[in-house]
């Protein structure tokens, strides 16, 4: 248990870190899409090469991905039923309501969660992929059918190739699914970019706190408690009921897996949101309210499970 604080500690340091660069405005007011930029584009896809170059294919192939998977589907069906009855809103803002109660901070906040507090960066990998081969495709699918009529398939179909932490896993599980296992002169300097990975994108976040004021008046509330309510507790006790006692996890995996599930509700919802101006409130809000209630949420998980 000191361990998991200690892994929390470290990374609400950082956040604060950021936080106050922000906030003392000692870097540029770009600085935030710059280091973002570069963890997504450069950090990042070598920290996922390292990691799954050096990883078991069954690992990344299991039962804990298939309770993720089925935690995500219940969690984004109760949002559903909710707009369905409650909100009467309209299909695209229903489907950025759906991904925010189901798609998970794994690259900002996941990565340091997997390192720190559950051990491996190789945990969050698989969850990774899920979402951006498979989650980000059909939300976007269906954002493009509401807001235009139509779907762009060739611009849905390419987008996992055109995502380099896509990429960068690919061709680490390539390596691995075959036994390659590459000099360490040639994975040095990787495992040298990689390390950048975590500082960037926790410092980055650290500074997006700066300024946000969610639950205004006229934001529509209701929808964004009910987001944040299905992401903060639907998801993680869907994700520990499948692991305990449909799947039979062993403890450190019930533990990881509803870990995972407690994660905020990524920023990619938000970016989603914005590109086709439709729910942008409800997912900015919903990533800030669930942001700060994963903290405490993930604390008690370590408490009663780890």
């Amino acid at each position: 248990m000191l361990g998991v604080l200690t892994g929390f500690g470290i990374i609400g340091f950082v956040i604060a870190v950021g936080y106050g660069v922000q906030r003392l405005g000692i870097l540029p007011q770009d600085a935030r899409l710059v280091l973002n930029r570069i963890a997504f584009f450069v950090a990042t896809p070598a920290l996922l090469f390292t990691v799954l170059s050096r990883s078991h294919p069954a690992t990344v192939f299991s039962a804990p991905l298939l309770v993720t998977l089925i935690s995500v589907v219940v969690s984004a069906s109760v949002y559903l039923i909710a707009s369905r009855i409650w909100f009467r809103q309209p299909v695209a803002e229903t489907a950025v309501g759906m991904a925010s109660s189901g798609y998970v901070n794994a690259n900002n906040i996941g990565l340091p969660v997997a390192i720190y507090v559950l051990g491996s960066a190789q945990l969050v990998a698989p969850l990774l992929l899920l979402q951006l081969i498979v989650l980000a495709p059909v939300t976007l699918t269906v954002l493009d059918i509401a807001t235009r009529g139509r779907a762009s398939v060739g611009s849905i179909l390419s987008q996992p190739v055109r995502n380099p932490m896509i990429i960068a896993s690919l061709i680490g599980l390539l390596l691995a699914l075959f036994g390659v296992e590459l000099p360490a002169p040639v994975l040095a300097p990787f495992e040298l970019i990689g390390g950048a990975a975590v500082p960037l994108v926790l410092i980055a976040f650290g500074m997006s706190l700066v300024g946000q004021k969610p639950l205004a008046p006229g934001s529509g509330r209701a929808a964004i408690m009910v987001a944040s309510a299905v992401k903060l507790v639907v998801m993680p006790l869907t994700a520990y009921l499948l692991a305990q006692f449909a799947f039979h996890l062993p403890a450190h995996q019930v533990f990881e897996v509803v870990a995972l599930a407690s994660l905020p509700t990524a920023q990619n919802i938000y970016n989603f949101a914005a590109r086709y101006q439709r729910g942008v409130v409800l997912a900015r809000d919903t990533v800030l309210v669930t942001t700060i209630g994963s903290v405490p949420l993930l604390v008690a998980v370590a408490a009663l499970l780890a």
